[in-house]
């Protein structure tokens, strides 16, 4: 068995001379933002032999900044444009590719809970718990839902200017709040919302990244804006949904969604730099690498770790505060950032199980590090 060294330098030496080690820096952010947020804004309470699902956010809404911070999909959807728009060889064949490492571990996901849910309602436990839990590990499959298609469409999008998708979200939020029109009307931002990250990293891909002062700009316009929308244009203050509330920032985007998200393409920009000579240590790509191959996995299984962790702690020990508890004060959030760790340790162990799918989707010939 390799030592630890050795496996650093075989990572190391097996990614491509010419692969740009920032892109894939910053999927591995986005990653991590996505991941960090469900688990500190999602709670489980327990009520008698029902689990129901609450968020801090809603009783504290002074937390909705660290929602600015961990609401990362735009840099996903940047990123894959920037991927994307890279792209060489029959757009057939890359478009089955990309798709087959999308989708292929879905069916794993889509299998284990199958059966999971099979067995609670065996087991007797309540409708609303399995509908809770099921919709839980569901949600965040929108996204590769919307990805897909962008991914699809590339060729078509790949020479739009990312104003118009924005001009089409503003569009969609001046019928459904500013005119009364009705709400299916945002749906509309479902797509065009997402195709403005998507359109820049296109952009970038073909023109390379733009200098400080361009990402500057996209940092300080797009962060003022969303300001502005949620301080005066009544948009709601926290970047991800929140149980109960009238009007969510992502189901579907809204304006000032989008306009953070410019913000953030904006600090992505600013930090490839510094990310490029970061990961030009081995040590540090290979911590990075291994969080892209095995991404699809924890994007989808993250949820299933926190889960698996809170159904334990229920059986063994009753009601944990942190894990069973509502959400109802500081001491909640103290005792959700204890229950980390046992998170991600769950999330590891999924990994090691299921990584075999998305590891079969995209081996390659010559065993390099694909993006």
């Amino acid at each position: 068995m390799p030592s630890l060294a050795e496996l650093v330098h075989r990572i190391d030496t097996a990614t491509p001379p010419g692969r740009d080690r920032a892109v894939d820096g910053l999927r591995a952010l986005a990653i991590a933002g996505v991941v960090l947020g469900h688990w500190l804004v999602t709670a489980l309470v327990a009520g008698g032999d029902t689990l129901r699902a609450g968020s801090p956010l809603r009783v504290m809404p002074e937390l909705a900044p660290v929602s600015w911070v961990l609401q990362t999909l735009a840099v996903f959807f940047l990123v894959g444009g920037l991927v994307n728009g890279r792209r060489r060889g029959p757009y057939g064949a890359w478009l089955k590719a990309r798709t087959a490492r999308l989708f292929r571990p879905v069916g794993a996901l889509a299998g284990v809970w199958a059966v999971s849910a099979g067995a609670m309602f065996v087991s007797g436990a309540e409708l609303e718990t399995v509908r809770t839990l099921g919709t839980l590990v569901v949600s965040p499959l929108w996204f590769l839902l919307v990805f897909a298609l962008l991914t699809a469409v590339t060729p078509l999008v790949s020479r739009l200017h990312p104003a118009w998708p924005l001009a089409a979200v503003a569009c969609a939020d001046l019928v459904r709040y500013g005119l009364g029109g009705p709400s299916w009307a945002g749906w509309v931002n479902v797509v065009a919302g997402w195709l403005v990250p998507y359109c820049l990293g296109l952009t970038w891909a073909a023109r390379g990244l733009p200098g400080r002062a361009a990402g500057w700009g996209l940092v300080a316009g797009g962060g003022l804006a969303a300001i502005g929308l949620v301080a005066w244009g009544g948009y709601p203050a926290a970047m991800v949904g929140v149980p109960g509330a009238p009007v969510s920032n992502l189901d579907p985007p809204t304006l000032a969604a989008v306009a953070f998200g410019l913000a953030q393409c904006g600090a992505a920009a600013l930090l490839a730099g510094p990310l490029r000579r970061l990961l030009a240590r081995p040590a540090a790509w290979a911590a990075v690498a291994a969080v892209n191959l095995a991404a699809m996995t924890v994007f989808l299984w993250h949820q299933t770790a926190m889960i698996a962790v809170t159904v334990a702690g229920l059986h063994a020990g009753g009601r944990l505060p942190g894990l069973h508890t509502a959400p109802d004060g500081l001491g909640w959030v103290a005792a959700r950032l204890a229950w980390l760790p046992a998170f991600a340790v769950a999330l590891a162990l999924c990994c090691l199980l299921f990584h075999t799918y998305e590891r079969s989707s995209v081996r390659a010939p010559r065993r390099r590090v694909e993006p």
